[in-house]
């Protein structure tokens, strides 16, 4: 297939964890055939590449203001990407970006968009901006197959919207280097530092962190890696209430990420809002005791391989957190310990196969079977029904004409559900009779054995 992923800032990475996804995805999907196009920014790259980890790159310009950056850029490709490239499914990402599903809608291009998390509970975005994201929310299931990931935001839109989205979570590996290059041109010894990794937002915390660090008890430097694009009053705060102790990196990427996490003492991640946050993942990939902010999408991920704090508390419960994994040397052990298991459900290889069955349905509007992170296959409605067993009601009311589809009412709660394709596939059914459940039964095949070939059983 030819893919085209649109609305990051493009690849190499330098800026998020979209940025990463996509560079992974692209290896391994050009790895197993495809064709792949990345859309990227002119003015965030370093230098312009024709190809770059198995994509093609394609670099157009943008509106280089804070709120419209991203949308113009992701217009102007959708624009190119319609009329010139003609890729087979564009994956979208970034919840905001869904507007412009419209426009491969237009243009008969089938679409997925990774939604990110809640973006409209960050505190970065003003209340127009909050406004626009949610609508954007509500238009993206109505445009194309939404992938989300996190369970917790999967259920958001099941309830919200009554709309069934796929889940499938960030991806992580361990590092690829281990050298200490990176520390010694920050003056930092392998074990004997804390490390934050993330941009300079209010709704990730860094400011939490930087002041709950005077509070800690010990000599070892307090390691601050990320940045903002816009130099503002809060990264200016941020640095303003910092002690001696902490040593702002600005970003770092690449091998030199990959050395910081590799011989940190512990992680904190005090992010508070969001899917899958990408550091947590490739935290406990590198076998990292880590701290985080006690939240559902957090426990989610980390399960019993870390620290939690309560955010509610204000800085000390993350202090005393702090403290308790510097000072215990066995507790620490035992969290990396977990974060090493835990890390495996996270594979890049398992989180690709579930793209590109994801993908392949959303070309060919099939069933998303066999697509699950939580230790079981799941088949779909469709297939359930061909077999006898119950409708969903939020389906069956839907083909009554009741119009009162109840979400998550058939219990099913781990059900992957292409509502685009309910709809085609409840008008053949009216047509065609049992043949269309056979044509729905061998498209459910061929989307769970997309993933389950490539990695085996799903577990």
């Amino acid at each position: 297939m030819k893919i085209a992923f649109v609305g990051s800032r493009g690849i190499p990475a330098h800026y998020s964890g979209f940025e990463t996804a996509i560079e992974h995805l692209s290896r391994l999907l050009s790895e197993r055939g495809h064709e792949i196009i990345v859309y990227c920014r002119k003015h965030d790259v370093s230098e312009i590449r024709s190809e770059y980890m198995g994509a093609r790159l394609i670099h157009l310009p943008s509106l280089r203001y804070k709120y419209f950056d991203t949308l113009s850029h992701t217009f102007v490709s959708s624009l190119h990407m319609v009329f010139r490239a003609r890729p087979d499914v564009a994956v979208y990402v970034i919840a905001g970006n869904s507007p412009m599903l419209v426009i491969p809608k237009l243009g008969r291009i089938p679409a997925v968009i990774n939604v990110d998390g809640l973006d409209w509970t960050r505190e970065k975005w003003p209340s127009w901006a909050k406004a626009y994201i949610r609508l954007a929310e509500w238009l993206a299931p109505r445009l194309a197959l939404v992938v989300t990931d996190a369970r917790e935001v999967k259920q958001y839109y099941r309830e919200k919207f009554r709309r069934e989205t796929v889940y499938i979570p960030y991806g992580a590996a361990p590092p690829r280097s281990r050298g200490t290059a990176t520390l010694d041109r920050f003056g930092l010894e392998p074990g004997k530092y804390v490390l934050y990794v993330g941009r300079f937002v209010p709704e990730n915390k860094v400011n939490l962190l930087v002041a709950a660090y005077r509070k800690v008890r010990t000599d070892l430097p307090l390691v601050v890696v990320g940045g903002s694009s816009y130099e503002d009053e809060f990264v200016s705060q941020v640095k303003a209430m910092a002690d001696e102790r902490v040593v702002f990196t600005g970003y770092v990427f690449g091998d030199g990420y990959d050395e910081l996490r590799a011989h940190a003492m512990t992680m904190v991640v005090p992010h508070g809002s969001g899917g899958t946050h990408p550091v947590l993942v490739e935290a406990l990939a590198a076998g990292q005791c880590v701290i985080v902010n006690d939240n559902p999408e957090n426990r989610e991920v980390v399960g019993p391989a870390g620290l939690y704090f309560d955010e509610a508390a204000g800085d000390a419960d993350l202090a005393a957190k702090l403290q308790m994994a510097i000072d215990d040397d066995a507790l620490a052990a035992k969290m990396r310990a977990h974060a090493v298991d835990r890390a495996r459900i996270y594979s890049w290889e398992r989180v690709a196969s579930a793209y590109e069955a994801a993908i392949q349905a959303a070309r060919d509007h099939s069933a998303l079977d066999g697509i699950a992170f939580d230790g079981r296959t799941v088949d779909s409605w469709w297939r359930r029904r061909a077999e006898g067993g119950a409708v969903p009601a939020g389906i069956q009311d839907r083909r009554n004409g009741r119009g009162d589809r109840r979400a998550g009412a058939s219990g099913e709660a781990e059900s992957v559900v292409d509502e685009r394709a309910a709809r085609v596939r409840t008008k053949a059914d009216g047509k065609d009779g049992p043949a269309a459940h056979r044509a729905d039964g061998a498209a459910a095949g061929r989307a769970e054995r997309s993933v389950t070939q490539r990695d085996g059983e799903i577990v």
